[in-house]
């Protein structure tokens, strides 16, 4: 755990060296790629060899996809129902509907929304079961009506998945589940094997080399996001509880190996209080090895002159979560643009935000924040723009529709540089207004009719220039 203070010489250089890069290790992206290519090539045997070669269990093909039915008690059904309720109905909120208008012009125009057919997700294994990532992704995808929701997750050397994760699985509304993980299991999610149909997107956290495989498969898939180990920002005033803050803290440590931890305040008392607070309560929780590692290289506590200051390192930093815990927390709140998600006041703990407030869990690290936001069902949309034409809006557009063409300089297109339009109901039955289209080519500055043809045959590049 280091302390920084904004009186020390070198301030400024030891807040440059907290930012993090998100770039791959060269030798992560040498295995990965070999793994890629290898599954893309070889199909199940690849996957299944780099299952065992990476510390999971010797599978064969038919035991890829998880068939068992889980048990579990039913305290542990109420609080992912609590959470999924709370998912469900903020997913809902935010999806995206399809809309029509008018252009200028008359013709209609519009954006339509579908779910993608098939998207994969991943669910990390590590070093707990991610139940709660279950319920911040699958559910997402089912709210936004996906048909396939194929779900890839690593198991133990028994080759069990945990019982409340699948069953956190199954509930949210997965419609396939397989075991594996890693690189491996994304390629086979990217590509396809014998075993495992290819998806159209894929989402999920996961380590290096997950995360990588999901940046290599890009442009063959859609991907979500690269979200990294995770980080929290708590920004607090001499007004807030030490005792909750370390326990914010300590809860985001937790995550694991990575991890940024960063407690910003302007109070001297107020950060001595939370160093203690953190080596308190640490000594009472059963990972205290695995945390201490994590904060011994992710955890720095830093006092600022003012909380002006500490946004302004806030927003340089975009973190993935931010706790604002303040006498003024909206109004900090609002000066805050780079965060994934941000928090407000002591009793909104980021764990919260972890199991079941409503918004996904799943948000940019890295920095990324600064360019891309966290997950939402709208991810799981596809957009397709609308464009319906009727003859008077064609026919007031043909002079425009000209224009661009001659200035594009688009020789192919130029030679049919204008579009007339006449009525005439015994030329094209099949409208109502009996349209008919004369192609009119200028030369030499002469307009000359170069023919009649029905409008249903002309190219659609013809009416886009």
């Amino acid at each position: 755990m280091r302390t920084l203070r904004h009186t020390d010489p070198d301030f400024s250089a030891s807040l440059a060296a907290l930012k993090r890069h998100a770039e791959a290790h060269p030798q992560v992206r040498d295995t990965v790629a070999k793994v890629l290519h290898a599954v893309r090539v070889e199909g199940d045997s690849a996957l299944l060899e780099f299952t065992e070669r990476f510390g999971g269990p010797r599978l064969k093909a038919k035991q890829l996809r998880v068939t068992e039915r889980p048990k579990v008690p039913t305290a542990t059904k109420d609080a992912l129902a609590t959470a999924r309720s709370n998912v469900l109905a903020f997913a809902r909120k935010s999806l995206r509907e399809s809309w029509t208008m008018k252009n200028a012009q008359g013709a209609a125009v519009g954006e339509r929304f579908d779910p993608f057919r098939r998207v994969g997700i991943y669910v990390p294994g590590g070093t707990a079961p991610l139940v709660s990532t279950a319920v911040m992704t699958v559910t997402l995808a089912a709210a936004a009506g996906v048909p396939e929701i194929v779900v890839a997750t690593p198991s133990g050397l028994d080759g069990k998945v945990n019982d409340a994760l699948l069953f956190a699985l199954e509930f949210c509304g997965a419609t396939e589940i397989y075991r594996v993980g890693g690189a491996q299991a994304v390629a086979a999610l990217a590509y396809g094997t014998e075993s495992i149909a290819p998806v159209q997107k894929i989402f999920g956290p996961g380590n290096a080399y997950v995360v990588e495989a999901k940046r290599q498969t890009f442009g063959h898939v859609a991907i979500d996001l690269l979200p990294g180990p995770s980080e929290i920002l708590v920004l607090a005033d001499a007004s807030a509880n030490p005792a909750w803050i370390a326990a914010d803290l300590l809860a985001q440590a937790e995550h694991g190996k990575g991890s940024s931890i960063l407690f910003l305040t302007n109070s001297v008392k107020l950060l001595k209080s939370v160093e203690a607070q953190i080596t308190t309560q640490l000594a009472t929780l059963s990972r205290q090895d695995h945390l201490a590692g994590v904060l011994a290289d992710g955890c720095a506590l830093i006092l600022v002159k003012s909380l002006r200051d500490a946004v302004a390192i806030a927003n340089d930093f975009a973190p993935e979560h931010v706790s604002v815990v303040t006498k003024e927390d909206e109004k900090i709140a609002a000066q805050l643009s780079t965060s994934g998600a941000i928090f407000l006041g002591g009793y909104s703990p980021v764990a919260a935000g972890d199991f079941l407030a409503g918004p996904s869990h799943t948000l940019p690290t890295g920095g990324a924040g600064r360019s891309f936001p966290g997950l939402t069902v709208d991810m799981f949309q596809r957009r397709t723009s609308v464009v319906q034409f009727s003859p008077q809006a064609l026919r007031k557009s043909v002079a425009t529709i000209a224009k661009f063409s001659e200035i594009e300089g688009l020789d192919a297109h130029g030679r049919r540089k204008a579009l007339a339009i006449a009525v005439r109901p015994t030329h094209f039955p099949a409208l109502a207004d009996g349209v008919l289209a004369q192609l009119v080519e200028r030369r030499n500055g002469i307009a000359e009719v170069k023919g009649s043809i029905p409008l249903g045959s002309i190219p659609i590049e013809s009416f886009t220039g």
